[in-house]
């Protein structure tokens, strides 16, 4: 069967219709995950340590498992990557996820036969969704490219192959979409990001390409690298077809206006929720923003108050017991075998029927050298509105507390790389501020109260950060700039 008739606007439909069913009663679908999910790992190592056959309901659960991060976690994993089986899933796992984590390190996250469909059916169902309500199935004639990781998987001494997740979900990408899909896999195996990129612009060049998808750091890197080989104005005009762009990984507003120019027009574009632990959510209408929560694929969710987080034994709310608006710690239990596990995001929900969420940022990212604890939601927010009131383009920013200035008081230092450098940064900083004012209350009162002056904007010369990702040895692939830190190890690099 070709691609089209695969992905054409009947099946579309009939599959989102489908799904939907699942959101009718989004609770009691959690709650059908959850007692599965308890019944099929009752008699692995985790299953016994935790009392899993005494467990009836979501109080039950909470009581015998606590919440744990990666670290906390360490030894079972130890177990499992040595072979030993049933220890945290049935059996062994197809694969460990190789992450590097921003707060813990490198973190080898299992990948089950069971939690596989979670990862590989919600990037499809995210483009079922968008057929289904827009009628729209043109990007499927053409070529598609997914910006991601090398397919090349390592071996653990036990046997289980291990890789990066878009690695290994690029070596279960279905027979249907192969022929369109892009690049080749020999150039997909380059590791070297910047020798990669290059090469994937000689091999998209002469195709014509439909659906680009990636993280939009990366993805702005190959269009310049396009634009720059072809000598052409925009994106459009090297592929005229081009008219989908999904993406992931981080707020796209602060982008939004950089991505138009080079593209030459705005595009629909499609969010995704994907994380090695679970693919958690995606867009499904292009008339709102808010993630559709995956609460019948083989997660079950628990929520903390990303207030409460750090008090001992805070409470875990399931999805019946939520709020929108909150900002909440997300937790997850799955068929990949993590229990009670703290992904590290913090999410708000925007919608409860059916349960829509938006990512705020992550528990341990934050900026409270002072006690304003500002979030990654804040600072998406008040560039975008900056970007928007004085019409800049944003290439990448990061903010770090300055708490030993050289004179006057400490302040919020936010280094940006401008696509063109603004001649009125002291006016930008001053509507910036005053959105942050607006925004939080502990900072207004350390604004107000003279604990810290207003934020300076500090430029970074283009390709800046792409030059502190490369010293960092993660340029490239599914990694991410910090949007925020309570220390100075990125702005000392700069």
């Amino acid at each position: 069967m070709s691609i089209k008739s695969k992905l054409s606007v009947p099946i579309a439909k009939w599959a989102i219709k489908r799904l939907m069913k699942s959101f009718s009663d989004p609770v009691r679908s959690q709650q059908k995950v959850l007692k599965e999910l308890v019944r099929k790992a009752e008699h692995t190592a985790f299953g016994r340590d935790h009392h899993f056959s005494k467990i009836r309901s979501s109080k039950d659960f909470s009581a015998n498992v606590p919440v744990r991060d990666y670290e906390q976690l360490t030894d079972y994993i130890q177990r499992v990557k040595s072979g030993e089986r049933d220890v945290l899933w049935p059996g062994l796992p197809l694969y460990f996820c190789k992450t590097s984590g921003t707060t813990s390190g490198t973190k080898y996250i299992p990948l089950t036969k069971d939690s596989l469909p979670n990862h590989i059916g919600s990037a499809r169902n995210a483009l079922f969704a968008y057929i289904a309500e827009t009628g729209n199935a043109d990007f499927v004639s053409g070529k598609m490219i997914f910006l991601q990781g090398s397919p090349v998987l390592d071996q653990l001494p036990s046997g289980i192959p291990v890789g990066r997740l878009s690695g290994i979900v690029a070596n279960h990408v279905p027979k249907y979409l192969q022929k369109n899909r892009m690049p080749s896999y020999d150039t997909n195996c380059i590791e070297d990001w910047e020798t990669k990129v290059n090469a994937i612009a000689d091999e998209t060049i002469p195709a014509d390409m439909t659906l680009i998808s990636g993280i939009p750091s990366w993805v702005q890197m190959y269009f310049e690298v396009l634009l720059k080989r072809t000598n052409r104005t925009n994106i459009r005009e090297i592929f005229p077809n081009f008219n989908l762009f999904v993406y992931g990984g981080v707020n796209f507003e602060p982008y939004r206006a950089r991505f138009e120019q080079l593209i030459g027009k705005a595009l629909p574009t499609i969010e995704l929720y994907p994380a090695s632990e679970g693919f958690i959510a995606f867009q499904s209408s292009q008339k709102d923003n808010g993630l559709l929560l995956n609460v019948d694929s083989g997660i079950y969710f628990e929520f903390i108050k990303a207030n409460e987080y750090f008090q001992e034994n805070p409470r875990r709310y399931h999805l019946g017991e939520v709020e929108i608006g909150v900002n909440y710690a997300l937790i997850l239990s799955n068929n990949a075998g993590l229990w009670g596990y703290s992904i590290g995001d913090t999410v708000k929900f925007v919608s409860l029927d059916p349960p829509k969420i938006r990512v705020t940022g992550r528990i341990k990212h934050y900026t409270s050298a002072f006690g304003e604890h500002v979030i990654g939601e804040e600072v998406d927010d008040v560039m975008s509105h900056a970007v928007q009131r004085f019409n800049l383009k944003v290439n990448e920013f990061h903010l770090a507390p300055q708490v030993t200035p050289k004179e006057g008081l400490p302040y919020h230092e936010w280094f940006v790389e401008w696509e063109e450098e603004p001649n009125n940064l002291e006016e930008i900083a001053q509507y910036m501020d005053d959105l942050m004012v607006g925004k939080n209350s502990y900072y207004k009162d350390n604004i107000k109260g003279g604990v810290m002056r207003r934020l300076v904007i500090t430029n970074v010369a283009r390709g800046g950060f792409a030059e502190y990702m490369r010293s960092q040895g993660k340029l490239g692939g599914q990694n991410k700039i910090p949007r925020l830190a309570n220390d100075r190890k990125i702005a000392d690099f700069f």
